[in-house]
């Protein structure tokens, strides 16, 4: 069984902070080599403490796709996120855990009728999971075409520059949502 952290529990919104009232959260983590992104928490419904050896690799699938966990007795499909996006793949990396963190990804398909919204939820394994930021969407710009691998492009809503100097990538969640459910 998987020790998991829901985001809607965890976290609390300050009603009397006025400056963070067009700021947005979103999730930190770290892919490896040296990259921090960020995914809206809009977007998120968990993260997971997963055991190695509780996802189940399925044969004939893309290398990015890990295989599938059981999640709330669902079958919730699990990916690489290093890996499909052009950075170095969790098989290649030192891990010193025995437990693969991930973030349970969800997004409400455009093609269901508005009497019965279909979520649809992917399970994206991580190097770490850090903290939550506040960041204003007006801040997101588009980054240099030659600073990024052609594999994040998809997924890729742009960077955010922050006031320290530390650039960290915006990504688009319902992006990688759609690329499995057209793969």
């Amino acid at each position: 069984m998987s020790d998991s952290l829901s985001i809607s529990e965890s976290l609390s919104v300050s009603s009397d902070s006025a400056s963070l009232s067009t700021n947005e959260q979103f999730l930190r983590f770290h892919l490896v080599p040296d990259t921090t992104a960020l995914l809206p928490i809009l977007q998120i419904t968990e993260v997971l403490s997963i055991p190695m050896g509780q996802i189940v690799p399925i044969a004939h699938m893309p290398n990015w796709v890990m295989g599938v966990y059981n999640w709330r007795g669902e079958i919730l499909w699990m990916v690489d996120l290093g890996k499909l996006v052009g950075l170095t793949p969790l098989y290649q990396q030192e891990i010193n855990t025995s437990v693969y963190r991930a973030i349970v990804l969800q997004a409400d398909s455009q093609q269901a009728t508005s009497a019965r919204v279909k979520s649809q939820m992917l399970g994206l394994v991580v190097n770490r999971v850090e903290d939550i930021e506040w960041c204003n969407p007006d801040l997101i710009q588009s980054p240099p075409s030659s600073s990024v691998t052609p594999e994040l492009v998809p997924f890729l809503r742009g960077y955010w520059l922050k006031s320290n100097g530390e650039m960290l990538v915006i990504l688009n969640g319902e992006a990688m949502i759609s690329l499995m459910v057209d793969a």
